[in-house]
């Protein structure tokens, strides 16, 4: 009896309950992501080759032959380019969708759902449906700049075609896939936010800009902190968008390091020179993952 007490006094101990709830999960992932991360690591110090999972050792060979390669640097640059746009453009757009959508009104309820539509398409099948809208004989924008007379059919835009306007293509797509997501996450945000502040507000005298900057903003920085932080993991680490629009092309313009893996490891066959291409933006997304959290925190209004 008394050995049973000591248990159950055990099960009922927060930190232990808590330990014993969480584990499954911790070990799930630990599985799922750790074991294919340690062994893209290891084969980052190889020369695997496919059909291998095994190499001779080259330490930082595959790194430094990297950095000397010039379609890496610039794939590192775009990813860059194509991460921060896309991100600055999601966080407008969605701060100013959830302010909207936060009101009451009729049909409310049938445009927020048109707003996540985006995110719960499969993105595949998004993207195919964008090629379709960027192609250069019938492309739907182009038809639309054509009736509103801002270019001439002859001189259309060809908008997977030529270097900028490719990354501009991209990076419109990718912001239109992740602003769901981050309206949904400001929309959390604002509605957490009690009635009496807006209230309090009112009878100060804060109203319009001076409310959003002075009580809204400050509430909601943690919120749209942690929305920035998931849309720069998304984003930095996604390849289907890029790979389908424009497979890097053209002239390697829109080439991220995502789809330069792809193609170094699997369609050359080069597994640790792709690792380690894949794995180069890892330590770069750590230090901003913990310096958003660290902001996040400070950003925290009690």
């Amino acid at each position: 009896m008394a050995a049973r007490g000591r248990h159950r006094y055990l099960a009922e101990r927060r930190g232990f309950l808590a330990t014993l709830l969480i584990s499954p999960a911790v070990l799930f992932i630990g599985l799922l992501v750790g074991a294919p991360l340690g062994l893209a690591i290891y084969l980052s110090f190889t020369d695997a080759t496919a059909g291998s999972l095994s190499g001779k050792w080259l330490g930082l060979g595959n790194y430094r032959a990297a950095l000397h390669d010039q379609i890496f640097r610039d794939a590192l640059w775009h990813t860059v380019l194509f991460t921060v746009i896309s991100q600055a453009v999601v966080i407008v757009c969605a701060g100013l969708l959830a302010h909207a959508l936060v009101r009451r009104f009729r049909g409310r309820w049938l445009l927020r759902f048109l707003v996540l539509l985006p995110w719960a398409a499969p993105i595949a099948l998004t993207a195919i449906g964008f090629l379709w809208f960027y192609d250069p004989q019938a492309s739907i924008f182009t038809w639309f700049l054509v009736h509103l007379h801002l270019v001439d059919r002859s001189n259309a835009p060809n908008w997977l075609g030529t270097p900028h306007a490719a990354m501009s293509s991209i990076i419109t797509v990718q912001a239109w896939r992740v602003l769901p997501f981050a309206t949904v996450i400001f929309l959390a945000g604002i509605s957490s936010i009690p009635q009496e502040v807006d209230d309090a507000a009112a009878i100060d005298g804060a109203t319009g800009l001076k409310k959003f900057w002075y009580v809204s903003l400050p509430l909601q920085l943690p919120i749209a902190i942690v929305a920035i932080l998931f849309g720069i993991v998304f984003t930095a680490t996604d390849m289907v968008v890029p790979y389908i629009l424009t497979n890097g092309g053209p002239f390697n313009s829109t080439q991220v390091l995502t789809t330069y893996a792809f193609q170094t490891g699997i369609n050359a066959g080069n597994i640790g020179e792709g690792a380690a291409v894949a794995l180069f933006m890892l330590p770069l997304l750590v230090v901003v993952t913990i310096g958003m959290l660290f902001f996040a925190r400070r950003a925290e209004v009690t």
